[in-house]
């Protein structure tokens, strides 16, 4: 089948990717030439494991292109996907411009029948306004074309992005039209093919449901960050908590891991939209409110450990830092964690030395060449002459650590453990002052 992808961000690089991994014509379109050259020198912008070798491959045997003329990727595609960013607005609402502004491409220059596939995450009733603005467009012509919109939200874990896309646990189709569904049906029949994955349902419910996976799971981690705080202050260890929760079937042990929030580019930005769609429509969405809210507390938690053991004042010290990115295998530090903290060291006068396996170069796009931070190429090297060390994301590169090296290098044996990766009593009995999130001792420590 020949497909366009509008997007090669980490949805529709993924997306086209994968497609072409299952012999189809695929060709993405983008407006960045230097990242469509760097593409097709199979040079990918983003660190997903497994994805620049897919990339390579499928462009070689010619089954993936990319360019930069839109006309070209209309008339290419029986099939065309909108896969481009939906970054909040000033007020928190999801920013449709640039999936309109694709859909003003689409119909300026469409001239056949084609099926439109909005992946991108966007409010109820994105694929009607989609719909129009085509339609719009068309008519501005003078052009009668046929054309289905059909609303088929991703469910991509950063990290772990290509594998997902290859095996996906359900396939949401959004559409009113048998033909579109049946396209769709033939596209995705490789990925479903041991059991039944494809779930249809109205445009609306689609673009809904993906807003409400995402607060689910934002959710479960506020929920659990929560008893962390309340177990910190009745003597509690969360650990044991979560496992006995999480043993409950109902329940799970899927994310109630407590630690220092959620980042990267999806919870935050969805859990805010979600809010606001429900906003406009005269739904005070208080649930959602508390989420979003103890989530920017919690990233402050680290720092509240620091200057708990060391008092208010952080002036002249220097923290080092394991793990920028929001979450191991990613480089993306789209709201993450790490950035709460390392601000809040600058404002109080600390210095940071900080590593992380993947997410350096993102670092230094991000705060340039600064006096009060150097990234360092190994992890045990950040610890030099820091007063403490803050474990921010939770990489396989820092689980098993020498702690009596970590102990010999720092001036102050301190650790706060902000996804309550290790065993305090391990960490303790190399001489190192344990901090962990909700792990009940938290607040025995002196200063």
């Amino acid at each position: 089948m020949r497909v366009t992808v509008f997007g090669t961000g980490y949805v529709g690089l993924v997306t086209g990717t994968c497609l072409a991994e299952m012999g189809n014509h695929v060709l993405c379109v983008d407006v960045d030439a230097a990242k469509v050259e760097a593409l097709r020198q199979g040079r990918i912008p983003i660190f997903e494991p497994g994805l620049e070798p897919m990339v390579r491959r499928n462009h070689a045997a010619g089954l993936l292109d990319f360019t930069l003329d839109a006309g070209a990727g209309v008339r290419h595609g029986e099939v065309l996907f909108i896969a481009v960013g939906t970054p909040p607005d000033e007020d928190g609402s999801a920013d449709l411009r640039h999936v309109l502004a694709v859909a003003a491409s689409i119909g300026a220059h469409l001239d056949g029948g084609t099926v439109v596939v909005n992946k991108s995450t966007v409010p109820v009733g994105t694929a009607a306004r989609v719909r129009e603005r085509i339609a719009a467009e068309l008519q501005r012509r003078g052009v009668t074309a046929d054309f289905d919109v059909v609303s088929n939200p991703e469910f991509l874990k950063e990290g772990d992005a290509v594998n997902d896309c290859m095996r996906p646990d359900r396939i949401i189709v959004g559409c009113e039209s048998a033909r579109a569904l049946d396209l769709l049906r033939r596209l995705y029949a490789p990925f479903n093919r041991n059991h039944e994955r494809i779930v249809v349902v109205d445009t609306r419910s689609a673009e809904l449901t993906k807003y409400a996976a995402n607060a689910m799971l934002a959710t479960k981690i506020s929920f659990m960050n929560e008893i962390a705080n309340l177990a910190e202050r009745v003597g509690a260890d969360v650990e044991l908590v979560r496992r006995g929760i999480g043993a409950d079937p109902r329940i799970g042990y899927h994310f109630i891991y407590p630690g220092a929030g959620y980042g990267g580019s999806c919870f935050p930005k969805d859990v805010q939209a979600l809010a606001r769609t429900a906003e406009a429509h005269g739904y005070a969405p208080r649930l959602l409110q508390a989420v979003e809210a103890v989530n920017e507390t919690q990233k402050q938690h680290p720092f509240d450990l620091l200057r708990r053991h060391f008092g208010p004042d952080l002036a002249g010290r220097c923290i080092a830092l394991w793990g920028l990115a929001f979450k191991p295998n990613t480089d993306d530090m789209r709201a993450a964690p790490s950035r709460t903290l390392i601000e809040a060291l600058w404002a109080a006068g600390a210095r940071v030395r900080a590593s992380d396996p993947e997410a350096m170069d993102e670092a230094r796009r991000i705060y340039g060449t600064r006096a009060d931070l150097e990234l360092c190429a190994q992890p045990y090297e950040a610890l030099d002459g820091c007063d403490a060390l803050v474990l921010m994301t939770e990489w396989k590169a820092f689980r098993s650590p020498d702690f009596a090296r970590v102990r010999a290098a720092l001036r102050t044996p301190v650790l706060v453990d902000g996804r309550n990766l290790y065993d305090p009593a391990t960490v303790e009995a190399a001489g190192i002052a344990y901090y962990g999130i909700g792990r009940g001792r938290s607040l025995e420590h002196p200063r």
